[in-house]
This record gives C-alpha cells, sequence and structure tokens, in this order.
C-alpha cells in the first residue's frame, strides 16, 4: 500500500462523522465533555499506542482538533525574533500543514521549564479555536488572529492593545478566544471596551463594553433558563453578557488574587468557580424570573478547592478535578458535589494538570506527562489505567475525537489512540 493512500484512509479514521471535533479549549460545548465511549480500556505496560510524536518548543497550548487537522501554538524563531507560531498539523499523521507567526511578547519570565519543577518556562499560553473553516488565535500580546484553516493565509487581525486600548497583566494574556454562533469574545481592552465581540467571518467589531481588567480564564457560553450567554470571569468577579448585544444579564463579585486562570463551569443553573492564591471555589445558582436575572449564593470554600488552571467538568452533579495550588507532581484529583461543595474522593499524583469527560471515564493528564483513565463516580476513585505518555511539563488539556486522545506538553505533542482500533 503507497504512502498516499495509507495517509488518505487514516485521515479518514481520524476525521469520521465529526467534522468538528474538539474545536476549542473546552471543548465542542464549552464543558470538557465528549459524547464517545472510550473503547480502548486496559492499556497494558507498553500504554495506549501513538499514532504520531511531533516536538511542540514551549508553553502551555493545548490542541483543538477539527476538520482533519490539529491545532497548537508553539515558539518558534521567525526573521529576527522569536515569535508564538499558530501550527496546524495533519491530524492523522502529525505532519505540519502550515505555521503562521504571531507578535514578538515580551513575558514575565516562567523560569527555565527543564531544571525547575515550579516553573513551566515562557512560550504561549492560549490555544487556538476553530470555527467554519476558521482558526482564531489571541496571543500573549493581546493580538487577536484568524486564518484560513487549510492554507493558513491570514483573513483578519484586530490588535487589542492598539486598537482597544487593551490592558496586559502579568505573566500576559493566556484566554483562549471564544466562538460561539458567529462570533468571536474575548477580554482585555480598556475602559468601556473590555468585553469584546467580532464577526467571526470578518473581524468587524459586533459590541464592546464594560471597563473590567481581564483574567487568564478562557470565557464560556452557555445556556441558563433557555438563554444563551457568554459568561466572563475577570478580576471583579463573573459577568454573564448576552451574545448578540453584550448586555449585562448578571453578575457575581468574587475575589481575585495574583491570577484567575480555570474557566467557569456550568450545570443545569449551577455556576461554579475557583482560583488560587488564597481565593478557592464557590458556586451560586442563576434564577430568571420574567426576564430578570439573580443570583442565589450557595456556598464558598476560601483557599480551599483550588484549581489553579485546571478547569473541572462536572457530570450529574459532581466535579471531577485536580485540585491543588503549587502541589506540582503530587496535588490530588477529586471527586466534588458541586451543590454542597463536599469532597466525595480524592487521589494524589496529578499536580495542576487537566482532565476531560468522555462518556463515563475521565481523561486526565498530571502535570509530569502520566495519561490516566478513571471512571467519572463519585462513590470511589476508580482508576482503569495509567500510562507515561510525554516528556516535559503538561499543563495543558487533553483533546478527544473519533477515539483518539491529543496532548501536548512544553516539548511535544502526541496523538493516542483509545478506539477498538488500537486495541488490535
Amino acid at each position: 500500500m503507497t504512502s498516499s493512500i495509507l495517509n488518505s484512509l487514516l485521515f479518514l479514521v481520524v476525521q469520521g462523522d465529526d467534522a468538528e471535533g474538539w474545536p476549542q479549549y473546552n471543548g465542542r460545548d464549552h464543558d470538557r465533555t465528549s459524547s464517545e465511549v472510550i473503547a480502548l480500556r486496559d492499556w497494558g505496560e507498553a500504554g495506549p499506542p501513538a499514532a504520531w510524536k511531533v516536538a511542540t518548543n514551549a508553553g502551555f497550548s493545548s490542541f483543538t482538533v477539527a476538520d482533519g487537522m490539529a491545532f497548537t501554538l508553539i515558539s518558534r524563531f521567525h526573521e529576527s525574533s522569536e515569535r508564538e507560531t499558530c501550527v496546524a498539523l495533519d491530524a492523522a499523521t502529525g505532519r505540519e500543514l502550515w505555521s503562521a507567526p504571531l507578535s514578538t511578547p515580551e513575558y514575565d519570565g516562567g523560569g527555565d521549564a527543564g531544571t525547575d519543577e515550579n516553573k513551566g518556562g515562557d512560550g504561549p499560553r492560549s490555544t487556538p479555536s476553530y470555527a467554519d473553516g476558521r482558526v482564531f488565535v489571541l496571543d500573549s500580546n493581546l493580538l487577536l488572529a484568524c486564518f484560513d484553516a487549510k492554507s493558513g493565509e491570514s483573513l483578519w487581525r484586530r490588535d487589542l492593545v492598539a486598537e482597544y486600548d487593551g490592558r496586559l497583566i502579568r505573566w500576559q494574556s493566556a484566554a483562549s478566544p471564544l466562538v460561539d454562533g458567529g462570533r468571536v469574545f474575548v477580554a482585555g481592552g480598556g475602559e468601556g471596551q473590555s468585553l469584546l465581540a467580532f464577526d467571526a467571518a470578518t473581524g468587524e467589531l459586533i459590541w464592546k463594553t464594560g471597563d473590567e481588567r481581564m483574567t487568564h480564564a478562557t470565557p464560556i457560553a452557555a445556556t441558563l433558563h433557555d438563554f444563551r450567554q457568554v459568561i466572563f470571569y475577570v478580576q471583579s468577579g463573573l459577568i454573564s453578557v448576552d451574545p448578540a448585544t453584550g448586555q449585562e444579564l448578571w453578575r457575581q463579585e468574587y475575589d481575585y488574587r495574583t491570577s484567575s486562570a480555570a474557566s467557569p463551569v456550568v450545570f443545569e443553573d449551577l455556576v461554579y468557580v475557583s482560583a488560587g492564591y488564597g481565593v478557592g471555589a464557590g458556586a451560586f445558582a442563576i434564577l430568571e424570573e420574567q426576564g430578570e436575572w439573580s443570583v442565589e449564593f450557595l456556598w464558598r470554600k476560601r483557599n480551599d478547592l483550588i484549581n489553579h488552571w485546571s478547569t473541572p467538568v462536572c457530570k450529574d452533579g459532581y466535579l471531577y478535578g485536580m485540585y491543588s495550588f503549587k502541589d506540582y507532581g503530587d496535588g490530588p484529583l477529586q471527586c466534588v458535589e458541586l451543590a454542597t461543595g463536599e469532597i466525595q474522593w480524592s487521589a494524589d499524583g496529578f499536580g495542576p494538570g487537566n482532565c476531560i469527560l468522555v462518556g463515563a471515564d475521565l481523561v486526565a493528564l498530571s502535570d509530569t506527562g502520566e495519561l490516566v483513565l478513571i471512571e467519572a463516580v463519585p462513590d470511589e476513585y476508580r482508576e482503569l489505567a495509567r500510562a507515561e505518555v510525554l516528556s516535559g511539563k503538561c499543563w495543558s488539556s487533553p483533546a478527544f475525537v473519533d477515539g483518539q486522545v491529543y496532548v501536548r506538553s512544553t516539548q511535544e505533542g502526541c496523538r493516542l489512540d483509545l478506539s477498538e482500533r488500537g486495541s488490535r
């Protein structure tokens, strides 16, 4: 069989019927979940089979996967400077299809990722988003760029600092652009324009509002009481807006210290939020009556249940996520009842990595590069499989498409087969 035929077959296997794949940092529905079922549940000593592994130089960007391609951000030398760079890979083979340089950031300094276990190093901190054949990137300097997904051609750019008086924060921007309903949502502008929505096709400004200071948290889109809304986690707390107009629906004050990097989590009419640096976690019920919105306090745990930058996932009213602050290599994965904040179980050995939900199972990537499969049940910790799959630090999140999990570190990225094919 020729290599071209083999690559075509691999493309069909990876792409399947899921043309949208895992198109954004928090997944297709912004809740870090996939409805697929993991077929390969016994990995053995060798771990799940790797379809490919490639170098991914520096940073904490995750993969997004759509339309047979995988996208991420790396650091690469262009002309006379090291620049953040969007790369597109063939999802079947890992072969680079195109790359597009972004801006040259001046990082505050992440330390040496290779020698200091408490440092992640410098490099891009956000993840590309995909929609309708376009790739959207918000880099560390608040440059919002849109590329043609197939060719890498630049379609439009918006410099939030130059055009909207953008205000960078310590360690620069780490939030990924949110794409929903043909609009791109970002935070980071100046007074009167700190929250912004752009037309995804043209880059034209749709609305701007607010005088808020951004955080490192990626906003989410959710439907509460049958109303679609975009929820930003900014330094004043949570703000929900009408995606069409930017009109504020509700807000909830919440503490901010140094950095808030985990996205809010929505389950039914409940919203959960957590941050490090002594802030801790809290949960709120969102109420609506005849178009009037309000927020009801549920519980608050200060300096406890900390999701440093590890957004948890919710299943049947229970949160599953990595809860620790600078407990590198050993921080626990925990199950927490959303309505009460009570811990159901805890398992050490994960650190500030990330997990997603695939069917009834958690796919967890520890900060040291171990991939772990766990049943998402609240009664006890049930580990199914574990394997070391990456070198480098993994402050990134897995992506799952058509039985394949895509993971990366500060050094390398790979695609692992958890489908029925992987067990053959």
